[in-house]
């Protein structure tokens, strides 16, 4: 599969080639040669608390309820239009808002039917990326047998503990254990890969995500405690995909006054964008998503958003496309 921008331009000039080609064959052959490309589809961006965050009154809090478009907790969803093909990446709390993003006519219709997921995939056991799974049980959408992708030990944690275990024992969530950096055929489409990374494991290990579609790879790792911690480089992780979306808990260990920093440890933006900033020069897209809501470049207009965007990164926002 085409790694590099010059590659993927070249492969994209060549399908347009072929459908100029195909036009004058007619309108049958000039769909199939025009067909959607799956993409990944930006569902949040936030930290698990979202944005305003509960009991949070502050300015900045007061700002984001005036936002005209919302903020929502982070999370992805995984879409081949074409073949009818639906993944959800972590189930967060806004999730009732986050699936109005999907706005494929195929995806309404699904979920019409209980059925609007292929598979979901979960990275662990924080608030943000598993409780929204509740609103697709018995309450809510009631959905149909739908495979879900999680390392051993969330897998354990969701058999266990209500409600998830009445969903589990019910087929609503089909369960599907990963072993940590193997690749898995999940469709003719889309492969996908775990990563164990080092995070606060109160209830499961936590991992990030990469997932490989016809033509770029995506990597997924909105939490980790710390790079220098993690067994393998960001650097050298970053370098093997196309686009990769990572943690941005935290701007400055300031943020959160009256709290331990140490008890809620992300790496702090401008020291990933400082081992990261060869790879953005070189070419690669690093996107920042799990703001928290004290995080100041969660507002475009910030001094820090510009910082961000000045060093040839970027911060990822809600509707947001990239090619998978």
């Amino acid at each position: 599969m085409p790694k590099t921008r010059r590659e993927f331009l070249a492969s994209t000039t060549s399908a347009l080639a072929a459908a100029s080609a195909a036009a004058a064959l007619g309108p049958l052959r000039l769909a199939a040669a025009l067909r959607a490309e799956p993409y990944a589809l930006v569902l949040g961006v936030t930290q698990d608390g979202g944005m305003p965050q509960v009991g949070c009154y502050a300015e900045r809090c007061q700002r984001a309820r005036a936002r005209a478009e919302p903020r929502f907790a982070a999370s992805l969803a995984l879409i081949d239009a074409d073949r009818d093909r639906y993944y959800l990446v972590d189930a967060t709390p806004d999730i009732t808002r986050q699936l109005d993003l999907i706005d494929e006519p195929g995806f309404r219709d699904r979920a019409g039917q209980r059925r609007p997921f292929d598979g979901i995939f979960l990275t662990h056991a924080h608030i943000g990326h598993y409780a929204g799974l509740a609103v697709l049980g018995r309450e809510g959408l009631g959905i149909l047998a739908t495979p879900t992708y999680c390392t051993t030990q969330m897998a354990d944690y969701l058999s266990t503990n209500g409600p998830w275990s009445l969903m589990v024992s019910e087929g609503r969530l089909d369960l599907r254990p990963v072993t940590p950096g193997q690749w898995i055929t999940v469709d003719s489409g889309l492969q996908a890969q775990a990563l164990l990374v080092p995070h606060r494991p109160e209830f499961s290990d936590t991992v990030g995500w990469l997932f490989r579609g016809p033509t770029q790879t995506i990597l997924y790792l909105p939490d980790i405690d710390s790079w220098e911690r993690w067994d393998l480089k960001i650097e050298d992780v970053v370098s093997t995909v196309d686009t990769a979306l990572i943690d941005a808990s935290f701007y400055s260990g300031e943020e959160v006054p009256g709290r331990n920093i140490e008890d809620i440890p992300h790496p702090l933006v401008p020291h990933s964008m400082d081992l990261l900033q060869a790879r953005v020069d070189a070419g690669d897209r690093v996107v920042f998503t799990h703001l928290n809501n004290t995080n100041p470049a969660i507002f475009e207009d910030s001094v820090e958003a510009a910082e961000i965007r000045r060093r040839g990164f970027e911060i990822a926002t809600e509707g947001q496309r990239f090619p998978l």
